[in-house]
């Protein structure tokens, strides 16, 4: 018998989910399969849910949700030996895009009962962990402002990246890459896990979550007139075109603060503060498994 658990965040994306009419018996025939069904109420409530299935004995914990969602619920997996499995219902689906998960659920059903896993690798900011990417300054900006204006959709995010580039650039940070200073103040720093941002846009087309490397994007501190070209530049995918840029791949990165004592960050996506003058950013390998 395998037991699988659904946890459900029934917001994800713009609401219009549609897991409620879908019968789970049609796919999983109760002969070999024991299938439980919950449903968040509350940002971090999918923690505690994906923590009572671990004791519940559950085999596979199926995140439906968003990147938000599948963050909380990945995140108590790591190093359990418990497959994450994905039903995208978000609005940017950036890591199931990644792993290849349709975003149609009867299909991504399909893919949860063929039960094919691969281990990837998991990125660590001091305690918290990220499975596609986390960014600080404009990064965090724009997600700020994202999630400000209560709408998932891809015209709100776009609004948000232009709301960004009208605030002036405020970072008083210095990178660490294996002991040499770097930039800065820079104006955007992105680290991914994956090749894949929501909506299909890609900072780091070439990342992948199983090579044990994360690949870093540095912006330093650029005119207004860049900050647009480097927008579009992000549209197209090709912002190794602005010679600025500064690409690189490591294990390990660390962020100090020169003054104040908070970094604002996004992680997959979600507003996250972090208290403290630095940020170590590393690498756990194979460290989840997850059904492809």
């Amino acid at each position: 018998m395998i037991h699988i658990h659904f946890i459900v965040n029934p917001i994800s994306g713009q609401g219009n989910y549609g897991f409620e009419n879908i019968n789970l018996d049609d796919f999983f025939e109760k002969i070999y399969y024991n299938i439980t069904v919950k449903y968040s109420e509350f940002k971090g409530h999918a923690i505690c849910l994906a923590k009572a299935s671990i004791s519940e004995k559950a085999d596979v914990v199926v995140a439906c949700g968003g990147d938000g969602t599948i963050n909380e619920i990945a995140s108590v997996l790591v190093d359990s030996g418990i497959s994450l499995g994905i039903i995208p219902l978000g609005s940017g689906n950036g890591l199931a895009s990644n792993l290849k998960i349709p975003q149609d659920i009867v299909k991504a059903l399909g893919v949860i009962k063929k039960n094919t896993k691969t281990k990837i690798d998991v990125g660590c900011i001091n305690q918290f962990y990220f499975f596609s990417n986390s960014g600080f300054g404009f990064d965090a900006k724009v997600i700020s402002h994202y999630e400000a204006s209560k709408k998932r959709t891809l015209y709100a995010y776009l609004s948000a990246t232009f709301k960004s580039f009208l605030q002036s650039n405020s970072n008083t940070i210095t990178i660490d890459v294996n002991g040499k200073k770097t930039i800065e103040n820079p104006f955007l720093i992105f680290i991914s896990n994956s090749n894949k941002l929501g909506y299909n846009m890609s900072l780091t087309p070439k990342a992948s979550l199983e090579d044990g490397l994360l690949d870093v994007i540095i912006v330093p501190t650029i005119s207004t007139f860049k900050m647009v070209v480097f927008g579009a530049l992000m549209l197209l995918k090709k912002i190794e075109w602005m010679k600025e840029v500064k690409g690189f791949q490591t294990k390990i990165l660390t962020l100090k603060l020169k003054s104040g004592d908070v970094f604002e960050s996004q992680v997959d996506g979600e507003l996250l503060s972090i208290r403290g003058k630095s940020v170590v950013i590393s690498l756990k390998e194979k460290a989840l498994t997850v059904i492809v």
